[in-house]
């Protein structure tokens, strides 16, 4: 007769310690007759993989808003995220004082004034026969079409808005309010941007179609020999570490990771300029499908950023690495459906060029 294995008894200091660790067990996630978004995320909180990832950002997010020294928000913007259907979201973002600042890229900027003058993004193939395309004049975003014609055309009409400027510097927050002011469809994110006060900033303007407008617009003013309107990409440093160094608190989204992500994190660090030490960011969330092992800045983790100064020691931060098409439609849900920036007042932005002379609350 074999003799029936045992393993050594755990002493009471590691029973202990197992008991602790194995306090809190995995919950299936439930969706009842009734059930709405929010109450789907909520139940992740104790499942796992990506679905407890978007709980964690979810519960930072809602910890972010209902902070009672009214932590100003940064919502970093990358990706093909008009393309994906996340207009209305972005907006109601900003129309709900769910952020306080976008930092983002130009090509999100662009997309939504292409819409906001009347032209769509439609559904597409990524299949498609891309020489035919070219053909017919449609641009392709992986699914979705648009029409180069009418992308040409909102090139244009952004180059004449910077002709009926007063020629200067400008900060890409001065000029993306310039055009916002110049639209008239409320469904817009740099419309309703304007119209709250919310500052939009993209730090590589250039490195869009609103670049190609004003570039037209700099060759008319080379070829009639006249001064224009330039972005002064350092301006734009200057007035956003301005935002953070009279913030109280400062929390941050990523959407994606790019430009925005650095730049928003970049601010923090400047701070010394105007002698101040944040601390860097109290909060923090990133929706992303890049990852850390290949050691570029959109993929890094929120736990390396500390390193840098860029999130605070004691912040409360998650990733979840899931496509934002998905993941953003998600947390965006959670935080309205369950109400949770009902408290919120709008931050009040005072400018006099390219100084934040007051920065309040309500």
């Amino acid at each position: 007769m074999m003799k029936e294995f045992s393993r050594q008894k755990l002493d009471k200091k590691r029973a202990l310690l197992k008991k602790k660790i194995l306090s809190l067990p995995m919950e299936s996630v439930k969706i009842d007759t009734g059930s709405k978004v929010s109450d789907l995320v909520g139940s992740f909180k104790n499942s796992s993989i990506q679905a407890r990832n978007i709980y964690k950002c979810a519960n930072v997010f809602k910890k972010m808003l209902q902070d009672k020294k009214q932590t100003t928000v940064y919502l970093g913007l990358a990706g093909p995220l008009i393309a994906a259907g996340l207009r209305d979201i972005i907006r109601n973002m900003i129309k709900l004082k769910m952020v306080d600042i976008v930092v983002s890229t130009g090509a999100i900027i662009y997309q939504d004034i292409y819409q906001a003058r009347g032209f769509k993004h439609y559904i597409g193939n990524p299949d498609a026969d891309d020489r035919t395309l070219d053909k017919l004049y449609i641009d392709r975003i992986y699914d979705t079409y648009v029409d180069d014609e009418k992308f040409w055309d909102t090139d244009n009409w952004v180059g004449r808005v910077a002709d009926t400027m007063k020629p200067g510097n400008y900060s890409s927050r001065e000029f993306i309010d310039a055009l916002g002011s110049r639209l008239s469809d409320e469904d817009s994110i740099v419309r309703t941007a304007y119209k709250c006060g919310v500052p939009i900033f993209a730090p590589a303007l250039n490195d869009s179609s609103i670049g190609i407008g004003l570039t037209s617009h700099y060759h008319r003013c080379k070829k009639n020999k006249k001064p224009g309107v330039h972005i002064d990409s350092i301006q734009d440093n200057y007035e956003i570490t301005q935002t953070v160094v009279k913030s109280g608190k400062t929390g941050a989204i990523y959407i994606a990771g790019g430009v925005p992500k650095n730049y928003i994190n970049d601010a923090v660090v400047m701070g010394y300029i105007f002698n101040k030490d944040t601390g860097g960011h109290s909060y923090a969330f990133q929706l992303t499908t890049d990852v850390p092992h290949w050691g570029g800045l959109s993929g890094s983790t929120l736990k390396e950023a500390t390193s840098w100064g860029k999130i605070n020691n004691d912040a409360s931060y998650a990733m979840a690495f899931v496509e934002p098409s998905v993941s953003l439609p998600l947390i965006y849900s959670y935080v309205f459906q369950e109400k949770f920036y009902k408290s919120r007042k709008r931050k009040k932005f005072i400018w006099q060029k390219d100084i934040l002379e007051s920065l309040k609350n309500g």
